[in-house]
């Protein structure tokens, strides 16, 4: 059922899907981040484009306002110049069914044009949660966009967290950083077989190392942009082997599988459109594929590579029984949590100083979390299952400093809980300072002498 064709509005009769929404993370402000990109980019044909804070995970009574930041510009030399907007919802209680048409109201907001939709109690409280998707349109411009991309294929997904286990972390006390439990790896930065490049980067912030990735033997392995390679520590090695990878140099993300198969994402380059890259773990290169607007982040699912798509919080399979999954493929396939290889998936949302974290099954949230923190939060730099529970880790920011938080959560509550110096004077890809290998976590770090990546031993429940 074509759920937009049979409405009678004007939104209702539109069937083109833009996948461009603006870049940013789930757990940085969308908004800020589409404005600062629509400042230094400008359009070159008719553009619009809409940021959303999806309400991923809420909680018993909570009010549910959709809101959406929506930004129209009719041409390259009327960038500046807004242009008249429609748009609607369509939602439904659980994630069948048909979608209910749901009225949008302009307001003022961080943008000209906020719009906001209220969904009705039988959707906003079903016991199954709601999903939804929004279409807006401009006459002026002939153009017309679906959020998620996906549209009705791929809409939005919002679960109730049911019985959580609420953390509070009250006031952060900085300065008291956990020690290493070993360093596992170390380079200077240069060109040399066993240093890591350096370049300049935005803001006149340095960009090494940008990523990097933890083998199932405990061997280290870090993305070196700027030299093209691989640089990979062998379990208690000094000094890396260097892998060279035909790559285009840019910022980029990495993940590796257990057989070792590399996936390099390029979020932006030359090329202009982002790719996801597949090499043998000798560097031999297998693949190339062209990966939806804006990603932030590459892992590998229960049947190959998944990127995160910013905008849309959801993340897509690039790959499906070792074959390349189109973009359009991408964007119809996109879900709300990280899926592991047990079936579980991985439900993140920060909004202001509170992260909610929720593993969800076939039968919807087996475990959940609300953390309340005293000291602003920023970004969530990892949530992934351990063993029944959690680890998360988080930054805490005050005018002067930050710092990560590491939280491994259980059904208790917190039961591990340590700071971590943030440690990052050079730029890297946006979420890729952390990974959790077993029960060890790692921390890729830099300082003006060079890169290194440290080893914390968690306690197991």
């Amino acid at each position: 059922m074509d759920e937009i064709r049979s409405s009678h509005s004007k939104i209702s009769g539109t069937a083109g899907v833009l996948a461009g929404a603006l870049a940013g993370i789930l757990s940085v402000a969308l908004a800020g981040t589409a404005l600062a990109h629509r400042l230094v980019q400008q359009a070159e044909r008719p553009l619009l484009e809409a940021t959303h804070l999806p309400p991923l995970l809420t909680t018993r009574d909570e009010e549910i306002a959709l809101r959406y930041d929506v930004y129209c510009a009719l041409s390259e030399a009327e960038a500046d110049t807004p242009c008249s907007v429609e748009g609607a919802v369509f939602a439904r209680a659980g994630d069948t069914g048909a979608f209910q048409e749901i009225a949008m109201r302009a307001e003022r907001g961080a943008s000209d044009s906020r719009y906001v939709a209220r969904l009705p109690e039988s959707i906003a409280g079903a016991s199954a949660g709601f999903s939804y998707y929004a279409v807006f349109r401009s006459e002026g411009a002939g153009i017309s966009t679906s959020t998620p991309a996906g549209g009705s294929a791929a809409p939005q997904r919002s679960r109730p967290l049911g019985r959580s286990i609420d953390v509070v972390l009250g006031a952060h006390s900085f300065g008291g950083q956990r020690e290493a439990d070993a360093r596992v790896a170390e380079a200077a930065w240069g060109s040399g077989t066993a240093e890591v490049g350096l370049e300049q980067g935005r803001n006149l912030t340095p960009i090494g190392g940008s990523a990097f990735d933890v083998e199932e033997d405990g061997g280290v392995v870090v993305l070196d942009e700027a030299n093209k390679r691989l640089l990979r520590w062998q379990r208690g090695a000094e000094r890396p082997d260097s892998v060279p990878l035909e790559i285009n140099g840019t910022l980029a993300d990495m993940s590796i599988d257990k057989d070792g198969t590399v996936f390099v994402l390029e979020t932006t380059g030359a090329h202009g459109k982002p790719l996801l890259r597949t090499f043998a773990p000798q560097g031999t290169s297998k693949a190339t594929i062209a990966i939806a607007g804006r990603p932030s982040q590459v892992r590998v699912g229960p049947d190959g590579p998944v990127v995160l798509q910013s905008a849309s919080a959801q993340w897509m399979p690039a790959e499906r029984e070792g074959q390349p999954v189109s973009v359009s493929g991408q964007l119809s396939a996109g879900e709300t949590g990280r899926p592991f290889s047990d079936g579980r998936e991985i439900v993140i949302l920060r909004n202001g100083d509170e992260v909610r974290v929720a593993l969800v099954g076939g039968t919807g949230v087996r475990r959940s979390w609300v953390v309340q923190s005293g000291t602003p939060l920023a970004e969530v730099q990892l949530a992934e299952p351990h063993g029944t529970g959690v680890v998360l880790v988080t930054r805490v920011i005050n005018d002067d400093r930050d710092e990560f938080v590491v939280l491994v959560l259980s059904r208790r509550g917190v039961v591990n809980r340590f700071s971590l110096d943030s440690a990052d004077w050079a730029e890297t890809a946006p979420l890729s300072r952390f990974r959790l290998q077993g029960s060890s976590l790692y921390q890729l770090g830099s300082t003006p002498a060079g890169l290194f990546v440290d080893r914390f031993d968690l306690e197991v429940e």
